[in-house]
């Protein structure tokens, strides 16, 4: 099963953290928190951050600095145009893709 979620992750996480972002600008902490709330979607903090540089890399998401009142400075995550782009993109092609995929998967069941 760890295989299968793996790969599952892999595909997805990077559209979940467009989605957590489109809610508005987040640092990492925030990012992660929301991610692992959710059982299968992050299962450690240090997967997060080369998949944030990653999107800041291509374009999807910027970055600026800002103090923080309990410690040092926060990195804060926004979503660019391309990166509003790519989640509205993703959101129209994962609905007909996931039904499918429940569709065959449901289909040994009968």
């Amino acid at each position: 099963m760890s295989l299968q979620l793996t790969q599952l992750r892999k595909g997805t996480l990077e559209f979940c953290v467009l989605a957590v972002l489109e809610q508005g600008p987040a640092y990492g902490l925030e990012i992660a928190e929301e991610l692992m709330a959710r059982e299968t979607l992050l299962q450690a903090q240090g997967t997060l951050y080369p998949l944030l540089g990653r999107l800041r890399k291509r374009g999807l998401v910027s970055t600026r600095w800002e103090e923080s009142p309990t410690g040092p400075p926060r990195r804060y995550y926004a979503l660019t145009d391309l990166g509003h782009e790519t989640i509205a993109t993703f959101r129209s092609v994962w609905k007909p893709f996931s039904e499918d995929v429940d569709t065959m998967l449901g289909s040994r069941d009968a």
